[in-house]
């Protein structure tokens, strides 16, 4: 028994310098690169946000950074694998407000929680979402929309990337303002919806910011009203859902770089500190802008409160309109 106690104090005493060598390891890890996952794929707005910043990063923190484009489910895939991933610092997620503030108020079969399976570590961007409608509806502001939409009751349908979305949020919740009858029409990916949106299969959409630029670069769609509580810089001349007349469409929306829970401090605040960096550069932002996106960095504190308003007011708009959670 002796022998055994003394075997196992000597392994102890062997160990406990690699343990603290392991536990002192400064971020980043030489050679280990960093991953950004990104629920979409690539090409769109968020992707290419994504990819502008991780270019920066790679200089700033001398380590390899990689996009890894993880589409599905509503960006939902993208939060789990970030959400199992080591607590180092090189896997990170950068993602819109949906995925951790709105979705677990809208799906039955989300497998995160918000608050204890991540760590927020910087805002990104910020990007109202706009409504805009295919040239076909003879519509110029909200106002003639809703008296369009009246007087051909169930015959508007609007579009969305997936039940329990953003755009499919927003739909129901104007529907219901507004007093109107639309069908939903839910697509699994980016790239269908604007096809079908441009050919005027589908009518309305409630876009991103970055996706309702490049719609109507088509020349076929029209931006009608920005869903925030203000008139975004990126779009001063397009009036709010609620200067035109429907309340409660006004939830901001912002993208953001979130890791798994248990990071150090240390690696947060490094991190924190190189993602402003890159955000702060003059051709991000510009590339940014004309995207139709603002970069905007923050300290992680103050996207933490960011993430917990926006999540709060999810719940409270929801349950005043009477969702149930979807399968």
């Amino acid at each position: 028994m002796k022998q055994r106690q003394f075997l196992q104090a000597l392994m102890g005493l062997f160990l406990l310098p690699l343990a603290g060598t392991a536990a002192a390891q400064e971020f980043p890890i030489p050679n280990k690169p960093i991953r950004i996952v990104v629920g979409f794929p690539a090409g769109g707005g968020t992707d290419l946000q994504a990819r502008l910043v991780a270019q920066q990063l790679s200089q700033i923190l001398a380590v390899p950074v990689v996009v890894e484009n993880k589409p599905g489910a509503g960006t939902m895939l993208a939060a789990v694998e970030v959400q199992k991933a080591p607590a180092d610092g090189h896997t990170l997620l950068y993602t819109p407000s949906s995925t951790l503030a709105q979705l677990p108020h809208t799906l039955s079969v989300v497998k995160y929680d918000t608050f204890k399976d991540f760590t927020p570590v910087s805002l990104g961007a910020l990007g109202p979402l706009v409504l805009v409608v295919h040239n076909s509806i003879p519509a110029k502001n909200v106002g003639e929309l809703v008296a369009h939409a009246k007087a051909n009751p169930g015959q508007i349908n609007y579009v969305s990337q997936g039940v329990g979305t953003s755009a499919h949020m927003y739909g129901e919740i104007f529907a219901k303002k507004a007093g109107i009858d639309m069908v939903h029409v839910p697509y699994k990916g980016a790239n269908d919806v604007s096809k079908d949106f441009i050919a005027g299969r589908v009518h309305l959409q409630f876009a991103s910011s970055s996706g309702a630029v490049a719609l109507a670069r088509s020349g076929q769609v029209r931006m009608l009203a920005v869903v925030a509580p203000k008139r975004s810089p990126l779009f001063p001349d397009l009036p709010t859902m609620g200067e035109q007349g429907v309340s409660g469409v006004d939830i901001e929306s912002w993208v953001g770089y979130f890791g798994p829970a248990g990071m150090a401090p240390k690696t947060v605040a490094k991190l924190n500190d190189a993602i402003g960096q890159a955000l702060r550069t003059p051709k991000v932002r510009e590339d940014y802008r004309q995207g139709g996106a603002e970069a905007k960095p923050s300290t992680p504190a103050e996207f933490a409160a960011i993430v917990r308003g926006t999540y709060d007011q999810w719940a409270q708009t929801l349950q005043r309109i009477g969702f149930q959670k979807q399968q």
